[in-house]
């Protein structure tokens, strides 16, 4: 059985001028045991995603299941097998650890020996079993995200549904965070969604669908998709970059473009082209780099801008 599929998911928020449309239409499957990234810029329309199917909110259009059951007219039995993880804190701070994750219990009808023994399983597979009796807000921001999952979890859920899950983490927060969702994945057989604007983040991702502006513009595995671009991407700086692009394109073809101010250029063997651009415009060149295309190279190729930039207009 598929763990979640949408069909034609529509949403539109309404406005004092106009309405706003964040989704256009999604259609989505995925599988169970898997994870599943949603990539995409602040805008793009993941989070608006993440509400629908976590039951927060009803779409316009379209129609979505969880495990077979409809996420409108079964909405208690998505509920109680859905386990959902906000991008802000969802934590009592002034609470401990312990007694966070027995009022999270009580709103699934859990209580005595039962939620006992499901609090202790929780605290074990998050490796914070040492941390019960510390209060939240003398946590780290690794440990208080742990926390968050072992909350998520409580019920035991087939599905996990993250927003953002790494937002406020440092690099070695964000890399046991990482190794906590494949644990779960491998060992609990767990699903997991979840949103993120990161491309290296999305990499680590069994399969992903790429948003921009409420629609998919590309899904698949990361590396399926990173081979669709092929060769190499190379990125110039100039200080005339138009001009460059321009010159280019007629001396040696291809669809040069510019991103963020420098030319962005997708060439198979890079390294060879790199000596002949700067013989041919040495005057319009004043840096190159070139590397193997990421997910981010793919945003590029599939919108014309990168993911850094949407989030800045």
């Amino acid at each position: 059985m598929t763990a979640v599929i949408t069909d034609g998911i529509r949403h539109t928020y309404p406005s004092k001028k106009e309405p706003g449309e964040a989704l256009r239409g999604i259609d989505l499957s995925v599988n169970q045991r898997e994870i599943f990234g949603l990539l995409g810029p602040n805008g793009s329309g993941k989070t608006t995603l993440f509400k629908i199917l976590a039951t927060l909110i009803i779409p316009t259009a379209g129609s979505a299941r969880i495990f077979g059951k409809d996420i409108i007219g079964q909405v208690n039995e998505v509920r109680n097998g859905i386990g959902v993880v906000f991008q802000q804190p969802s934590l009592d701070r002034k609470l401990t650890v312990e007694e966070n994750l027995v009022h999270q219990g009580h709103l699934y009808g859990l209580t005595g020996r039962g939620l006992n023994e499901k609090i202790k399983r929780q605290l074990e597979v998050f490796g914070i079993s040492d941390r019960k009796k510390d209060f939240v807000e003398k946590l780290s921001g690794g440990l208080m995200r742990r926390v968050e999952l072992a909350k998520g979890m409580i019920h035991e859920p087939r599905l996990l549904i993250l927003d953002e899950p790494s937002t406020g983490l440092d690099p070695g927060a964000r890399r046991n965070l990482r190794e906590t969702l494949d644990n779960l994945r491998e060992r609990e057989g767990v699903t997991i969604l979840m949103t993120t604007h990161l491309a290296s983040e999305a990499e680590r991702c069994g399969r992903i669908a790429v948003m921009d502006e409420g629609r998919i513009v590309a899904e698949g595995r990361p590396d399926d998709l990173k081979k669709e671009i092929g060769g190499d991407v190379i990125n110039v700086t100039s200080h005339s970059p138009r001009e460059l692009m321009e010159k280019i394109r007629v001396r040696f073809g291809g669809e040069p473009t510019v991103v963020n101010g420098d030319v962005r250029v997708e060439m198979e063997r890079g390294h060879e082209f790199i000596p002949k651009l700067v013989e041919t415009f040495p005057g319009l060149v004043s840096a190159v780099t070139v590397g193997k295309p990421t997910l981010e190279d793919v945003f590029i190729h599939r919108t014309g801008r990168s993911i850094r930039a949407r989030e800045k207009e």
